[in-house]
């Protein structure tokens, strides 16, 4: 099954600890479709400047990308422009923000869009999150969000509507603590769970990710990198992975969602280790299945006969009691 995006492309300049990338291909829209690609056939609506270039339109439509609704559009292309700190990578700062045509953005679903079965709002003005699922002629199987601190603190309304209305909510951790204004991650969950939504995806960088899934909770390791060059776009490719896997399989059940955090955080794992999708556009489909494997043995016990007898283990006569203190 297909899924489609709506969000942004964007030039970004990237300073890290690293080395430092001028107008480089990215936005939300860019990371998740070249991720989710990989894992089934991607629609994408967003808009770009007369200034983007062919050889960007090659790299998505190398990923055999739908951009029949990518719109050209007189004038620049969204430009951002940010510096990660040389000391904690999960910390950047903004210098320049330029929305430039993305500021007028107005999303138009076009024929079979509109029937997609698979749907990602990527981090967009809540409004036009809310706009695009009107679009839709009947509801989608499975309906994502992303969100970030930026419409937290001016559209908060406007973002309860629009996550009342999703199956999925994803948001890194400081993002669930602000929008629930609860300090505690499980409270925060199921505050956002109370909204409608019933799974949310908490995305903690190097520490990895939280599954809320109604009263089930999973967590997930980070994939270890021995050089993270770009963090930016990680998020967004891991929502790639997230929502490709499932349209791929089709499977919504408890274990499904499971995989597809696993899946969803190679994909991230991939993003960081070049500047913008210089990495995850150029991968293979077995570099991609290698590391998927490598990931399931980073999380699996050794096989139960090599291990100690739990029930043993735990019988009520091993249990260890200290000894009464007699004179």
């Amino acid at each position: 099954m297909s899924v489609l995006v709506v969000g942004s492309v964007a030039y970004d300049t990237v300073s890290t600890p690293e080395s430092i990338r001028q107008d480089s291909l990215g936005g939300s829209a860019t990371y998740f479709s070249i991720s989710s690609s990989f894992f089934t056939k991607v629609s994408m609506v967003a808009v770009v400047g007369e200034d983007f270039t062919n050889e960007d339109i090659q790299i998505l439509k190398s990923r055999h990308i739908d951009l029949t609704n990518l719109e050209i559009k007189q004038g620049d292309t969204f430009k951002w422009e940010g510096i990660y700190s040389t000391e904690n990578l999960n910390t950047r700062s903004t210098l320049d923000t330029r929305l430039n045509v993305f500021e007028n953005f107005s999303p138009n679903l076009k024929g079979s869009q509109r029937r997609c079965p698979y749907l990602f709002l990527a981090n967009i003005n809540p409004e036009l999150q809310i706009n695009v699922l009107s679009q839709m002629e009947s509801r989608p199987r499975l309906v994502a969000l992303d969100s970030m601190n930026l419409w937290i603190d001016s559209k908060n309304e406007l973002l309860k509507d629009a996550i009342a209305n999703v199956d999925v909510v994803f948001m890194d951790e400081g993002e669930t603590r602000e929008f629930a204004k609860e300090n505690n991650l499980v409270k925060a969950a199921k505050y956002i769970q109370s909204l409608g939504p019933k799974i949310i995806v908490v995305k903690r960088g190097e520490n990895g990710v939280l599954l809320f899934n109604n009263h089930d909770t999973f967590s997930a390791p980070a994939f270890p990198i021995d050089q993270v060059v770009d963090p930016t776009g990680a998020g967004d490719s891991f929502a790639g992975g997230f929502l490709g896997y499932l349209a791929s399989s089709n499977d919504l059940s408890n274990e499904g969602f499971k995989r597809a955090i696993i899946v969803g955080s190679v994909m991230g794992s991939f993003c960081v280790e070049e500047f913008g999708v210089e990495r995850t556009s150029g991968l293979s489909s077995q570099e991609i299945w290698t590391r998927i494997d490598s990931f399931i043995k980073l999380t699996q016990l050794s096989p139960e006969k090599e291990l100690p007898n739990w029930n043993n283990l735990f019988a009520g006569e091993d249990i260890f009691v200290p000894p009464t203190n007699t004179k």
